[in-house]
This record gives structure tokens, C-alpha cells and sequence, in this order.
């Protein structure tokens, strides 16, 4: 061990907190929010939830006053369950699967047989003309500006339908599955490095989680997959649409540009005023 006889070196994050390509993968995923729909771009969001073992869940249930449901203290593990999840913000739907497990094989044919449904469904784009390789590059050229990893795009690429955001895995970077989102005319947007709060189907595994298993028990993982099943149809049948930062980011964005705000009128300062003490001895309150 080199440091047995010295002071261990602090171990630090090169690059410093703002990385090369961190703000640009945030920058195109906001934008994607923001902008995508109105350019005419279907936005998805794909995660994987989990795993839920076949444990007590914490959380409140209907029962009879003064008496409370009791959890058992003992359970068995009978494996775990996993909820493969593809959102659409736009309009709050939701589209998932219960599996046991989660590797490429699984959730890569998943999510390109529910992509490719998804994109016949939607309206047939009219012929452009445009013939020449380059003529559909800038479309997508657009959402790789300012990243340090950028993924080779096909010479040949179709028109440009959607931007697919997914977390920032090496299984979702491999060539093979990145060139099948490109031929089916899907941009994937992948969030950096301690970046998953950016992925909106987090938020969305937040609500199903709550409402699918609080306050139960199960004992298998068969119940788990219909409980996050039944909560996903009724939430499908009225869904609320999803919006990046909403009132709150408008409120922190409007703090921001009003600085520091004087108080008796709409003044502001671009420093805070320096407020002066109040003598703590020598002087009495006057009666």
C-alpha cells in the first residue's frame, strides 16, 4: 500500500462540478421537454423501476378505526420483481411490463417493439424530396452540439420523429442497439453521470410505486406485477400532462432576475444591503 507510512492523498473529481459535455446533456434533454413537441418530435422517457422485493411496504390503507393494519415482523424473500417503463410527457401516458429481471436482452426488444408501435401509430410524415444524404443531417446534428461523446450517425438517416431519454448505461450506448434507434428515426438522449433526475419517468415510477404498493405485503412477485399493472390502466384512463420546471422554476427564474429586492417599493439592488446591528449594551428601550 503506498500511503502505509503517509497521510492518504484526498481522492477528487477531475474536471471539476461542471464536466465537459454534463451542461450539454442537460441543455439538449431541457430543450427536448421544451421544444420537442412544438417541433413536431414525439418525446419519450424509458427507465427501469425497481427491483421490489416480496416485503412489507410502508404506507397508509383503508381499515377499521383503532384498528391499524399490523405488517407481519417476519417475511420470506421470494425473489424480486422489476417494472420496465417508456412514459410520454406530453400527453401522461404511461406503458410498462413487469419482469423478474432486467439485462439487455430483456429490455432492449421490449423497448423496440413498443418504439416501433408507437411510431406506426403516429401520422405518415409527407415526402420532402430531399434525396441527398445530407439533406437530414442537421436535424440531426442538432441534438449532438457541445457533447464531448458524440455517437456516430449513418450515413444514410431517415427524417428525424423522436427523442428517446434514457439513463446513462453502457448497455444503451452499444452500437448495435444506438443504430437501431437511428434507423427507426429515433435520437436518443442519454443523462449524464449523476444525472437521473433529469429522466421524467422517474417521477412517473414515484406515483405508480406509491399507489401500487402502499401498505401491501406480497408474498410472490405475481401480485407485484398486477398491483403496478391495474395502477398503470387507471392512470392511463385520465392522465395529466407532464411539464419541465412548471410554476415552480417560473417563480425561482423570476427571484433570480429581481436581484435583491428593496423593501417599500419594486427597487432592487444587484448586492444585498448591509444591515446594521443592534447594540447589544449601553442603550435601554425608552418607556
Amino acid at each position: 500500500m503506498p500511503d502505509r507510512d503517509g497521510v492518504a492523498s484526498p481522492q477528487g473529481r477531475s474536471g471539476g462540478p461542471h464536466r465537459s459535455g454534463y451542461d450539454a446533456q442537460k441543455k439538449w434533454i431541457k430543450d427536448a421537454y421544451r421544444l420537442g413537441e412544438a417541433m413536431g418530435l414525439s418525446v419519450w422517457c424509458a427507465d427501469q423501476a425497481g427491483p421490489f422485493p416480496t416485503i412489507p411496504y410502508p404506507g397508509q390503507s383503508w381499515c377499521p378505526e383503532g384498528e391499524p393494519v399490523r405488517q407481519p415482523h417476519e417475511y420470506l424473500r421470494d425473489g424480486t420483481a422489476k417494472i420496465l417503463t417508456l412514459f410520454h410527457p406530453a400527453d401522461g401516458r404511461v406503458r410498462i411490463e413487469g419482469v423478474t429481471t432486467c439485462p439487455n436482452t430483456v429490455l432492449h426488444p421490449w423497448l423496440k417493439r413498443k418504439l416501433a408501435a408507437i411510431l406506426a401509430a403516429m401520422p405518415v410524415l409527407p415526402a420532402t424530396g430531399v434525396a441527398d444524404t445530407g439533406g437530414m443531417r442537421p436535424e440531426w446534428d442538432r441534438w449532438q452540439e457541445g457533447l464531448s461523446i458524440k455517437p456516430t450517425l449513418l450515413e444514410e438517416l431517415p427524417p428525424l420523429r423522436m427523442l428517446l431519454v434514457l439513463d446513462n448505461l453502457a448497455g444503451h450506448k452499444t452500437p448495435e442497439f444506438v443504430c437501431c434507434m437511428f434507423n427507426h428515426s429515433i435520437m436518443p438522449l442519454h443523462t449524464p453521470v449523476s444525472g437521473s433526475w433529469l429522466n421524467m419517468a422517474e417521477s412517473m415510477q414515484r406515483i405508480l410505486k406509491r399507489r401500487a404498493l402502499a401498505g401491501q405485503h406480497p408474498e410472490d412477485i405475481g401480485p407485484i406485477h398486477a398491483w403496478f399493472e391495474s395502477v398503470a390502466r387507471h392512470w392511463n384512463a385520465a392522465p395529466p400532462q407532464f411539464e419541465w420546471g412548471g410554476k415552480r422554476a417560473v417563480r425561482r427564474q423570476r427571484q433570480r432576475e429581481r436581484h435583491h429586492r428593496v423593501g417599500g417599493s419594486v427597487a432592487c439592488t444587484r448586492v444585498p444591503l448591509r444591515r446594521a446591528g443592534r447594540p447589544t449594551c449601553g442603550h435601554k428601550q425608552a418607556k
